[in-house]
């Protein structure tokens, strides 16, 4: 699979091949809410994860936009906030490829959303509290034992980057 940036104009509104979403449903009850994240019975095996971290983004910032080489992410995105997510399928072999897709996502609308690789990424905290957010990859990362590169390109490393969040 070959990656390359390629100019704004060029992408276009619309769905993204292999973007699987998914709502999150909360159980409540009088002890609180529990939701399942993920089940290997509901899910393609290629994107079982590896393991899982938790992150905190504060209000007004942004993480990515990067991309993976072999790496799926799988989002979900349960509040205390809301964020917007977009996507840029920047995959040349990809039939959707050029498409960008954009989600509004997490403690109004909690979604569950796997990234496949190659697909540039990146979400913002567009709410006034702090968002929490929780990733599933199928990847470790550096690899066993933290011995192997990290898989990802940065593109918000680039001050020309033509992957923009906001419009």
């Amino acid at each position: 699979m070959q990656t390359q940036p390629i100019k704004k104009e060029i992408f276009k509104k619309g769905k993204i091949q292999d973007v699987v979403i998914y709502p999150l449903k909360k159980f409540v009850d009088e002890r609180g809410w529990l939701c399942e994240l993920f089940r290997h019975d509901e899910i393609n095996e290629e994107f079982y994860p590896a393991m899982a971290y938790i992150s905190v983004t504060e209000p007004n910032m942004q993480r990515g936009p990067h991309e993976h080489v072999e790496q799926a992410d799988l989002f979900c995105f349960l509040g205390a906030s809301n964020f917007k997510l977009r996507m840029w399928d920047n995959r040349t072999d990809s039939p959707t490829h050029q498409n960008v897709m954009t989600l509004f996502v997490g403690a109004d609308n909690p979604q569950a959303i796997i990234i496949p690789k190659g697909v540039v990424h990146a979400y913002k905290n567009i709410g006034s509290e702090k968002g929490v957010v929780i990733n599933c990859p199928n990847r470790l990362y550096m690899g066993a034992g933290k011995r192997e590169a990290v898989d990802e390109i940065r593109h918000e490393d680039d001050p020309d980057s033509i992957f923009r969040i906001d419009d």
